[in-house]
């Protein structure tokens, strides 16, 4: 990594993704393979001698490998998790190896949707296959493999990646000393469900949408991946997050008597802008195959619908954080994870923290989420660079 002077000193600098193309197949818990796939990632920081140092970052709905620093020094903002990845920051690269990557099913690089499947010469489009978040798991282990890694110091995720985390620890339990698992649940709720689900029918409804095969049409829903994000961005938010930043404030238009225009809040043109960018930017198959990913996730699920019993497999310590706004996942979602690790007579912390900013709070800057964060991972770091 090079040194990045104009940036503050606490950044990891510049990075450049790396490519980890996997020749052998892949069994899917939907009962189809991957004959071959390849996996982009970032790594921060120095593996040790002891390869012991090592941490696995996993990423929430619209993550990518781009987890922190800056791949040109004309980037006008770091990766997504550069307030908490860094010299000095609660996941401290002069302590730890971390590795980011984006996932199976992704459109960042890693083989997804708009690769070309070999059997066709077309890209995959609809006819990707149906991914659990165990594939996932099972794809990072390959990766772990070939970066020389027995066993994670900690496996680390929010949101949908927090789930990731908590999955590690069952197919994996001799590969995770610890875990942490940040705004996350053991399930989605039937709302959680019915967001998404509104979400996949505003793509699906777009006449560009194309049955998935918008590739090959030479377009693109964009229209519809623009609401969905939408939709998907309010429940990122809290209502007082929201107030504080927008209130009622008008953009444009008047409410004068004799004025017939119509009004736009700076609310409606941040949501716009929002929908506008990622629907440049993310595939529509992707946000699909992702949304059912987490739809489709239950950690009890083939333990008799029984957390504890599930959880008895682990053999990690765990940190489980929540934040007070967050309606998308809610405390009482971390709750009942750390209650099932004490259940389970796993080693658990857990921290809510007050926060205005919903389920975004787990991106942002927090003092207290720092310290919790940080005290955590001084732990693991002490224990895997003895």
């Amino acid at each position: 990594m090079l040194p990045l002077p104009h940036r503050a000193s606490h950044s990891v600098g510049l990075v450049t993704p790396q490519t980890l193309q996997v020749t052998e197949p892949l069994a899917l818990a939907c009962g189809r393979h991957l004959d071959s796939y390849q996996l982009v990632y970032e790594t921060y920081g120095k593996l040790n001698a002891k390869a012991s140092n090592a941490v696995l970052i996993c990423h929430a709905l619209s993550g990518t490998h781009h987890a922190a620093g800056y791949h040109s020094a004309d980037d006008k903002k770091p990766g997504w998790w550069d307030h908490y990845i860094g010299p000095g920051k609660p996941i401290d690269t002069n302590q730890f190896f971390v590795v980011a990557l984006n996932n199976l099913g992704g459109c960042a690089g890693s083989t997804g949707p708009t690769s070309i499947n070999p059997a066709t010469g077309e890209a995959w489009g609809p006819d990707f296959p149906i991914l659990r978040v165990r594939d996932w798991v099972n794809s990072q282990a390959k990766l772990a493999d070939a970066l020389g890694i027995q066993c994670w110091a900690a496996v680390v995720g929010g949101s949908l990646g927090g789930m990731q985390a908590m999955r590690w620890t069952l197919e994996h339990p001799d590969r995770v000393k610890n875990c942490v698992v940040i705004a996350s649940a053991m399930k989605l709720t039937a709302q959680n469900i019915a967001f998404n689900e509104t979400a996949r029918h505003a793509i699906t409804s777009d006449p560009n949408f194309c049955d998935g095969n918008y590739l090959a049409h030479n377009t693109s829903p964009k229209q519809g991946l623009a609401i969905a994000r939408m939709i998907g961005h309010i429940t990122y938010l809290s209502g007082d997050g929201l107030g504080e930043r927008f209130g009622r404030d008008v953009r444009s238009g008047s409410f004068e008597q004799g004025q017939d225009s119509l009004v736009e809040f700076q609310v409606q043109s941040y949501l716009r802008y929002q929908g506008d960018v990622f629907s440049d930017n993310f595939d529509a198959n992707t946000y699909l195959l992702m949304t059912r990913a987490l739809d489709y996730f239950d950690l009890a699920r083939e333990y008799n619908d029984d957390a504890a019993q599930a959880f008895a497999r682990a053999k990690a310590r765990f940190c489980v954080v929540s934040f007070t706004t967050d309606w998308r996942f809610s405390p009482e979602r971390s709750r009942e994870i750390a209650q099932a690790l004490i259940a389970a007579n796993k080693s658990v912390c857990y921290a809510e923290i007050e926060s205005n900013f919903g389920h975004d709070a787990f991106l942002l800057p927090d003092q207290r989420y720092e310290q919790v964060f940080s005290r955590f991972m001084q732990t693991v770091s002490a224990e895997a660079n003895q």
